[in-house]
């Protein structure tokens, strides 16, 4: 058999628990993928591990099994013409400069071991400060507010820091390599660069700006890293790996199927979600809804720093002579979760596709509102100390009015991340793309443009965050005449079934509704730090 030669760009996306490579064509119809789960460790309560080394391994074996689907299909393997690369962001990862090899596992982004350590600098800021420049020092809550005005990020367990000086203070053989100016930290795109170029023998040590932003390292204003955060943390700033843009030519692949293919686009999950979804131009957002939910709003060339609850955050930048483009994001804790819950926890559905089905029943949620605040809230609320409350509940209510009120919570935490970037902006979202397992129902999506007010847009091809990547790295070397600097050079990316859902609620129903979420919100607040079993026991005897 004669095979066609075509053109396509390829995609690694590289998350939590599986790499994925999937094959796109110019309209982003998918034309072979393969994906693999890769394993986790969870060595004690609250820790997350990956070994680096698996993570390589799956994501070659990814790629090789896909070129293999390609060929099968009837294309030469060269019909791949560049790659780009997403990754899961914030997970730490430590490797030695002279032997290429990890010296430890890599820390999760949802890893909790360093909360002792956030206190730790906490305390430092309050008391001796953080030096902001050379013999100028900030401290108190003039410190807190300056660590985060230069990296637009607040100290938290979840940024790359932290889990690097962790490495360094528990880890012999990472303080070792660090003392002796022989350790490389980076992020999952740092890695995966790193080996695909060649490893040790190439050297390439390189850190995405969108990744690098999230680091806690990284300065938003000069978009480079900052010295005096290093200085803060007891970090080398050799370390870390020279920053580069989100799309341009960073090597070429040295093994397998893909030999010689250059990676044209790196950049972070959910940063890609929002170019797959194009969300390109100041005023255009996208939530991608999953075990959780992530909303990110784009604000064009200016960085908007949050004074409402938000983190602020590089989302792309186009080329290594462009100018960046900025973001606004807002995290939800629980979103495809609390379906979940109701499903493993609470038996009320046997899938969660059902949960659709069950909330259908009725017409309204019968006056119960669900907050979803199993782990604490996030965004805009940022209150560790909040608890899931059902709240509405009368003898009239049913399973079915808990599942719509389980829908309508994703629905208000998203309105209330929203509220706060047009606040924070000063510009309205004229519209909202959505993709993850979540939007796959036809209820929910109707739900959120309801009790948004928002006109709802979901594409028929959900693979928004291996899309972003590819049109990266498309954009990089004139593939199809991608531009992601000229948005209109994508109008025949992704068009195919793309659905609007408009909202049909009454404004007075909508803000009724809103009001006692609110209200119901105020009442999920503070828990943890009230009345709890053990005292209870206490007192019982």
């Amino acid at each position: 058999m004669s095979l066609k030669k075509g053109e396509f760009v390829g995609s690694l996306d590289c998350g939590t628990t599986s790499v994925r490579f999937i094959i796109f064509d110019k309209y982003a119809q998918i034309v072979a993928q393969h994906q693999l789960e890769f394993p986790q460790y969870y060595p004690n309560p609250g820790w997350h591990e990956q070994n680096p080394l698996e993570i390589q391994a799956h994501a070659e074996a990814c790629i090789e099994q896909t070129i293999s689907s390609l060929v099968a299909s009837g294309y030469t393997k060269d019909s791949v013409k560049v790659i780009g690369i997403t990754n899961q962001r914030e997970t730490a990862f430590v490797w030695s400069r002279k032997t290429g090899k990890p010296l430890c596992n890599a820390i999760v982004w949802d890893d909790s071991r360093t909360k002792n350590l956030v206190a730790h600098y906490e305390h430092v800021l309050q008391t001796k400060g953080i030096e902001v420049t050379p013999g100028v020092w900030k401290q108190g809550q003039e410190g807190i507010d300056a660590l985060r005005e230069i990296s637009g990020l607040p100290l938290s367990t979840y940024f790359s820091a932290t889990k690097v000086r962790w490495m360094i203070d528990n880890y012999p053989e990472v303080a070792q390599a660090h003392a002796n100016d022989d350790m490389c930290f980076g992020t999952l795109e740092s890695w995966l660069v790193y080996n695909l170029v060649g490893g040790v023998k190439q050297g390439l040590h390189v850190s995405e700006m969108s990744n690098a932003a999230r680091t806690l390292l990284f300065n938003t204003t000069t978009l480079n890293w900052d010295p005096m955060l290093f200085k803060f943390f007891g970090l080398r700033q050799s370390i870390v790996g020279d920053v580069v843009s989100t799309s341009q030519t960073y090597g070429h692949i040295a093994v397998g199927p893909l030999a010689g293919v250059p990676i044209g686009g790196l950049v972070g999950d959910q940063q890609a979600a929002l170019i797959g979804n194009k969300c390109l131009s100041k005023g255009e957002a996208k939530c991608t809804y999953g075990t959780g939910a992530f909303l990110l709003f784009c604000t064009g060339n200016e960085i908007v720093k949050s004074s409402h609850g938000l983190l602020s955050t590089v989302a792309f930048q186009p080329g290594p002579n462009s100018k960046p483009v900025f973001a606004l994001e807002g995290s939800i804790s629980s979103a495809g979760s609390a379906i979940t819950w109701l499903k493993d926890s609470m038996r009320m559905i046997s899938s969660s596709a059902q949960v659709n089905d069950l909330a259908a029943q009725e017409p309204t949620s019968g006056g119960v509102y669900f907050v979803t605040a199993f782990s604490g809230l996030l965004a805009p609320y940022w209150d560790s100390s909040a608890t899931g409350l059902l709240i509405g509940i009368t003898q009239y209510t049913n399973p079915s009015h808990i599942a719509r009120a389980t829908l309508e919570a994703t629905a208000f935490q998203t309105r209330a991340i929203i509220e706060s970037m047009v606040l924070d902006s000063g510009k309205d979202v004229a519209n909202l793309k959505v993709d993850g397992g979540m939007t796959n129902g036809d209820l929910a999506m109707s739900i959120l443009a309801d009790l948004n007010g928002t006109e709802v847009i979901r594409p028929e091809m959900r693979e928004s965050t291996a899309l972003g990547s590819a049109l990266l790295a498309g954009s990089a070397i004139g593939l199809f005449g991608w531009d992601l600097a000229k948005p209109e050079s994508l109008s025949e990316v992704n068009t195919k079934g793309t659905r609007t859902f408009k909202p049909e609620m009454a404004a007075s129903i909508r803000e009724k509704k809103w009001t006692n979420w609110q209200r119901a919100v105020e009442r999920s607040r503070g828990w943890e730090a009230g009345f709890d079993e053990e005292e209870e026991e206490d007192l019982l005897g």
